[in-house]
């Protein structure tokens, strides 16, 4: 009887363990929230820098071909990464006009997932999170030169 209870107990234990993972997994995943077809290259102003765990948001003013502007928020690592590769409040206040190549959320939102960041001076600075290309490696292989990326239609 002992020996039953020790087992099942050693098994709730190790199922929960195994459950707990799953949302974590699933919350870092790139293809549950972007979309790999869906490049964006857009250019505004800088609104808002969420330097929080564990994604980073970079918000942004994106005027459109029809002049209305839309606020976009475009996901980035942890802090720690974006610090790493010099992307700070002091180095992107608000205000600052950028160009961002990342990838749209598959709900159609004016949200994103960043690969980096470019200055208007020519400087990119990789964004550190799940997209492709966004750590700095193999960037030409995820287009991340912004050659053939479709402009986001904001």
């Amino acid at each position: 009887m002992r020996r039953t209870m020790t087992f099942v107990g050693v098994a709730v234990v190790g199922i929960g363990i195994l459950l707990a993972t799953v949302p974590a997994v699933a919350h870092h995943a790139f293809a549950a929230a972007f979309d790999d077809k869906k490049p964006i290259n857009l250019q505004g102003k800088v609104t808002k820098v969420e330097l929080v765990n564990p994604h980073s948001w970079i918000w942004m003013d994106v005027t459109g071909k029809d002049g209305k502007v839309v606020n976009w928020g475009i996901e980035g690592g942890p802090p720690s990464n974006l610090f790493r590769n010099g992307i700070t409040k002091g180095s992107l206040p608000v205000g600052t006009e950028i160009k961002l190549f990342g990838y749209q959320a598959k709900s159609g939102e004016p949200r994103g997932v960043g690969v980096f960041v470019e200055y208007l001076d020519g400087r990119k600075v990789f964004m550190g999170g799940s997209a492709p290309g966004a750590n700095g490696a193999g960037a030409a292989a995820a287009g991340t030169n912004g050659a053939g990326a479709a402009a986001a239609k904001p």
